[in-house]
């Protein structure tokens, strides 16, 4: 008998921490064990730009914590962190003493690839109708999308969360006067450019999710009279009871008198008016009147995307939201798409055949392709210097499904696909790790003689193939015909040079 290994979800929050343990079922997943450790991560002054040493040392003892409950069942890790880490100055140090002291490697996500994980999340939880407005209020951040059941129409990431503002105007456990005043103004002056976004696709509901969503259901619950349910989950309420939330919330002059407030968490006593004003004015400003509570999120879209990347038969139904992503960025900014998806062909045959001597292995395979099929984008801005274009463009680019290290990674492959070699006085190869600079150099090795490959830019070498013999690396060339081969074997060679100093081996190319 099969048994089915679980693996685990681990979202590094700025409020807090969730780790989901779980196995593939018919349904997408069975939930094995859940851990929260609130442990205000972003908490501090400085606007989150830094992780102070309290809230680190919190962080690694709650890490340490929940990857020995995943190792208990068994479960490996995929952890991914959002705004406290992707802005603080000190991210790095955080994530390499979790990878020390716990074990357990961080993925940084941007906002975009947070929405896009939440929007899978709430998939699983509830039915999402045509045209509704996703919302998700994070201790740092606020992710909205217009979603049609899985198509989202707009994504966007705001620099807007309950413990970010709950920092900045209500520091103190006594409710100064102006202070929520002052929030709603700053609140919707931050929102302005993205609500008329929003109302240009005119929602009609909102599903929200997230504590501070959770935390205002409850309290809604029970201003009606209502027993508070177990699960939340599907639970619907109006803006109206949102506005009579809030003015019970705005009434309660101290943290103390806030704890009271029947069907609050008391823990989440101190943020939870900043967190009801973020949400309290996109409402009113998009005009919806009905609100659903999605139970999952975040860890739970991390949960569904990494048992679906392992089990192919959860994602029969699922676009290829990685490749889609890469060719959108393509076709857009790509004069020549033809002549960047053959170039992609022949770095894979290069790749298959240097695998063992570059020491890769299939992860980086698609990060080759992508970085091939991204190399000329920035050709979009100007022909002078485009390699540098294209990293910035693809560095800066909204790509779904890809982790922050993935993207990096698929830049600096596709900047070095021409002139200099990586170097260490380039600052931006000098903050990668060693294993990393590895997979830059390999990688843009094999890119830069597949373009030199198609350097007459036809297709006209259709194959290729790769032998080791001792010290010494052999390309053949097969053409489609009869055509001269001769430019683009010449410009080859040319672009060689990395791959001798990647393998120690000299290159011949026919």
């Amino acid at each position: 008998m099969t048994t089915i290994k679980p693996i685990a979800a681990l979202d590094i929050g700025t409020n807090s921490f969730h780790l989901v343990v779980a196995t593939a079922s018919k349904n997408g997943f069975d939930v094995v064990t859940r851990e929260k450790s609130m442990v205000r991560l972003g908490e501090g002054a400085g606007d989150m730009k830094t992780l102070s040493k309290p809230a680190m040392e919190r962080g690694l003892a709650a890490l340490k914590h929940m990857t020995a409950i995943a190792h208990a069942h068994g479960a490996p890790i995929r952890a991914v962190a959002t705004s406290a880490v992707r802005e603080a100055t000190n991210a790095s140090e955080f994530v390499s003493r979790a990878r020390e002291m716990a074990g357990v490697d961080i993925d940084v996500i941007s906002g975009v690839e947070e929405a896009r994980l939440i929007h899978l999340g709430v998939l699983q939880a509830v039915d999402i109708p045509a045209t509704s407005l996703i919302i998700d209020i994070g201790g740092g951040s606020t992710e909205l999308i217009v979603a049609d059941g899985p198509t989202d129409h707009y994504v966007r990431s705001l620099k807007l969360g309950a413990i970010r503002l709950t920092n900045r105007f209500f520091a103190s456990d006594h409710l100064h006067p102006a202070a929520p005043g002052a929030c709603r103004t700053f609140v919707r002056s931050t929102l302005a450019p993205t609500i008329k976004d929003l109302c240009e696709h005119s929602p009609t509901t909102a599903i929200v999710s997230s504590g501070t969503a959770e935390a205002l259901a409850r309290v809604v619950a029970r201003q009606r009279g209502e027993q508070t349910p177990r699960n939340m989950n599907g639970f619907t309420f109006t803006s109206q009871e949102l506005r009579q939330v809030m003015t019970v919330l705005e009434g309660a002059k101290t943290v103390t008198e806030r704890r009271e407030i029947e069907g609050l968490d008391a823990s989440r006593a101190d943020i939870i008016l900043a967190g009801a004003i973020i949400l309290q004015s996109i409402i009113d400003e998009t005009q919806i009147e009905t609100l659903t509570f999605s139970d999952y999120a975040l860890r739970e879209g991390l949960l569904f995307d990494t048992l679906r990347r392992s089990t192919p038969a959860l994602g029969e139904d699922s676009p290829d939201i990685w490749r889609n992503s890469v060719e959108s960025l393509m076709t857009r900014l790509d004069d020549e798409p033809a002549h960047s998806r053959h170039v992609a062909e022949l770095a894979l045959q290069l790749f298959d055949g240097l695998k063992k001597v570059l020491e890769m292995d299939d992860d980086q395979r698609f990060i080759l392709e992508s970085a091939a099929l991204l190399s000329n984008v920035g050709l979009s801005i100007s022909h002078s210097k485009h390699h540098l274009h294209t990293y910035y463009i693809i560095k800066h680019a909204d790509m779904l499904g890809f982790r922050e290290r993935d993207i990096e990674l698929i830049a600096q492959i596709a900047r070095y696909h021409r002139k200099s070699k990586p170097k260490n006085s380039h600052e931006a190869f000098m903050t990668l790790d060693e294993s990393d600079k590895h997979v830059v150099r390999a990688m843009a090795s094999v890119l830069r003689i597949a373009i030199g490959l198609d350097r007459s830019h036809d297709g006209r070498v259709r194959q290729v193939s790769v032998t080791k013999k001792n010290s010494k690396i052999e390309i053949v060339t097969k053409s489609r015909g009869d055509e001269d081969l001769g430019v683009n074997i010449y410009s080859a060679r040319e672009r060689s040079d990395l791959l001798c100093d990647v393998t120690g081996c000299t290159v011949e190319i026919d």
